[in-house]
Formats: C-alpha cells, structure tokens, sequence
C-alpha cells in the first residue's frame, strides 16, 4: 500500500548536533542535504537559528546559530529539499531572523514548554509574517496536565500556525499513547495539521511513527541512523523504507550512512542504551542517564537503576 500526505522531516543535523556538539563538517552537510534530496525527503532541519548572544558561553559547531551567509556557501543550489531551522524560547533573537526572501530557510519551527506556548505563538506569528512555514513543538507532553493542554489548545487555534506537534521527548510513550494524543490533537485542533518527534529510549520511536502515520499525522521527524539526543530518533532509513512511496528511495540515505556515519557511531554515542531505556521507562528527561555514559560508571546499570528508583531520587523534571 502506498502511503501518501506524508512530510519526512530529517532532524539529523539539529537533533544529531546535541550528541557531538554540532561538530558536523561541511562535507557531512552537504552529503547529507543532497542525499536526501535524491532520497525524495520533503525537509531537512539543519539546525538551530537560536542566538550565541543569548546563550553566553555556548560554544558549539555553525549548526548551533545558523548564519545566513554561511548557508548559502553550504547549500549552494536548493533542491526540492526544504530546509528547517529550530528556535527555543528565551534563545532567539527575532533581529537575527531575515524574512523568507532573503533566507535559505522554508520552516522554522518554535520548541516550547506548556508554561510558554503565549510566547511560541508570539514567535509563530511574527515568523508567519515573514512567509515561513510554522510549527509549535510542545517538548515534554508526558508530563503535561489535561487541563493545561486543553488551554493551549484554545490559543493554538487561533494562531496561524501550520503544524502542531506531538513530541516524546522522554521517550517513554507507546502506541497507545500516541493513538490517544493523535486523537486529541485532531479532535481539538481540526484545522491544523499534525506532527511527531519520537525518541527512541525504549525502541519505539519507529512503531509510534507508524502508527501518527497511520492516524494521518504528515509530518513525521526522523535522524538518518537515528541519530539523535541521547537514544535517538526514528531512524530516516526505516520510515522511507517502509512508506512504500516511489517518491522515495533508501540507496542515497544507507550512502550517506556507509560514508560517514560508521565512523561517527565509533566516535560519538547514540541509540538505544540500557541508562536511556531505563529513563524512558520511568518517564524521565534522560540528562540522568546522558550523565552516567560520561563518567566511569556508564555501564553500572543496576547501580543507575537504583538510584533512579529509590525514594531519594528527585525527580528531573523538565
């Protein structure tokens, strides 16, 4: 069966950037951007447009503060490949952002927790005057109150925003879960369309994906290896695979992956891990667990365990 009305948004370059720093060569980009525009993938996130003034202190690789100069010298030539950036609340400068005409940019999309959706909507709107594409991704919806999202709702409506997202930030849902929320999402949000951004702590990422695809959500997040934070994303390879689209093609994606991405996972790491399982599990933000692979302990895992379970723990919160 052909599966059509879907948008493939790979978040290699912005997600895979909180594993190693952002310190992707140019080389990595542009392979990466080509590739997947010869795989027929609709978007490609290829970073943050937050502001280093913002965040004092922060040094990362480009992709961290996308420079409109420096993209054109990446991404000479666009291709049918949209391009994407990510904004954080309170670590974006709107002065840094050119109107679409003057931009490499198609999509910005505003990350935020519930506490802040006035703020995204803010952000959504003046994005939207400046002709891009818009998405609210509201981080953390496991643990969000009923009440709090049914609020958000009301004012989401009201925005121009084009896609809402429904992101898994601890990894911990399940396609129970996602079958819930994607009703949800619909049901109160009709005139919007629908996104997700799984994590794979507990190797679901792939099967929630499926299953908002299968309940009609369009936009789908993925990571080429699935790379990502902590344990990953869905990975790009398997959701191209598995639409069954002739718009779509794996070979340039496992090129991509053949050519560099072999030795990365040998450098840096990423996917399913028994600390990130045990932070899905629990319904917990995995910097516990990121914590415990840096230091000489990372493969105590019934030592993390404990601690993570035992009533001193504090919880991580958000």
């Amino acid at each position: 069966m052909v599966r059509e009305n879907h948008n493939i948004l790979d978040c290699t370059i912005r997600d895979g950037g909180l594993v190693n720093n952002w310190d992707f060569s140019v080389e990595f980009v542009k392979d990466m951007y080509y590739g997947l525009s010869e795989a027929g993938v609709e978007y490609m996130e290829i970073g943050y447009k937050n502001s280093a003034k913002l965040l004092k202190g922060a040094e990362a690789g480009p992709w961290r503060f996308l420079n409109e100069d420096f993209l054109k010298e990446v991404i000479p030539q666009k291709t049918d490949t949209k391009l994407s950036a990510l904004v954080d609340i309170g670590r974006v400068d709107e002065k840094d952002i050119l109107p679409r005409e003057n931009s490499l940019l198609d999509l910005i999309r505003v990350a935020t927790y519930i506490k802040d959706v006035d703020k995204a909507l803010d952000l959504v709107q003046k994005f939207h005057d400046y002709g891009y594409e818009t998405t609210i991704n509201i981080m953390a919806l496991s643990h969000v109150m009923e009440n709090d999202l049914n609020e958000a709702f009301e004012e989401i409506a009201k925005s121009p925003v084009d896609v809402v997202y429904i992101v898994d930030s601890y990894g911990s849902m399940d396609y129970r879960d996602v079958e819930y929320l994607v009703s949800k999402f619909q049901r109160l949000l009709p005139n919007k369309k629908l996104g997700l951004h799984m994590h794979n702590n507990m190797q679901l990422a792939f099967s929630n994906t499926i299953m908002g695809a299968t309940k009609g959500v369009e936009f789908l997040d993925t990571s080429v290896y699935g790379m990502g934070r902590a344990a990953g994303n869905c990975p790009t390879e398997l959701i191209v695979s598995h639409l069954k689209n002739p718009k779509y093609d794996v070979r340039p994606i496992l090129g991509i992956i053949e050519k560099h991405m072999i030795t990365m996972r040998e450098k840096w790491e990423w996917g399913y891990i028994i600390p990130y399982m045990i932070a899905g599990v629990l319904n917990d933000h995995p910097r516990s667990a990121m914590a415990v692979r840096t230091s000489d302990k990372k493969d105590k895992f019934v030592e993390f365990y404990d601690k993570m379970t035992s009533p001193e723990a504090m919880p991580a919160g958000e």
